[in-house]
């Protein structure tokens, strides 16, 4: 079973595939990041993300994807472009018949940490000991990926366990 997370952004959107090893334990795939900033306009950012998740998704197969949901934010203007990159993302992921989850960064926290108000350095440092990684993921965008796939791997895990019952 792989996962892969997703943290929308219109310049950057982080990503983080994990599957479960032999022992049933998290385990990295790959992670990274798609920079669409030498793109120019909104629309080339979005055209160059869709294609660069499309690579992704054909290359690695996953069969779950889980993407982290636009819960708040201050700058209206930021707020509509990351839209655009989650209508993106989403669109990409229908396509490919890739079901897919959505979580908020506290419910992201609260499964990563068990403690929903956690910070940044909480979430990539318990990210790093999850996945038994030397480092912690770099960069953020990355890291928050790898936390989101991680919550919903969880997720599916409980849901099988309560299957099975």
């Amino acid at each position: 079973m792989i996962v892969l997370g997703i943290d929308p952004g219109i310049a950057i959107t982080g990503f983080g595939l994990i599957s479960l090893n032999a022992q049933n334990e998290p385990e990295l795939i790959t992670h990274g990041v798609i920079n669409s900033t030498a793109e120019g306009d909104t629309s080339s950012r979005l055209i160059y993300l869709y294609r660069e998740l499309t690579e992704l998704i054909e290359q690695y197969q996953p069969d779950y994807s889980a993407v982290e949901k636009l819960f708040f934010q201050k700058n209206q203007k930021t707020a509509m472009a990351v839209s655009e990159a989650r209508g993106v993302i989403t669109l990409c992921l229908a396509q490919h018949n890739l079901p897919m989850a959505e979580y908020t960064p506290n419910a992201v926290k609260q499964a990563v940490t068990s403690y929903g108000n956690a910070d940044k350095k909480q979430v990539q440092e318990m990210v790093k000991i999850t996945l038994h990684l030397e480092d912690i993921p770099k960069p953020d965008d990355a890291a928050d990926a790898l936390a989101i796939a991680i919550c919903h791997l969880g997720y599916l895990q409980m849901q099988r366990l309560m299957e099975d019952q």
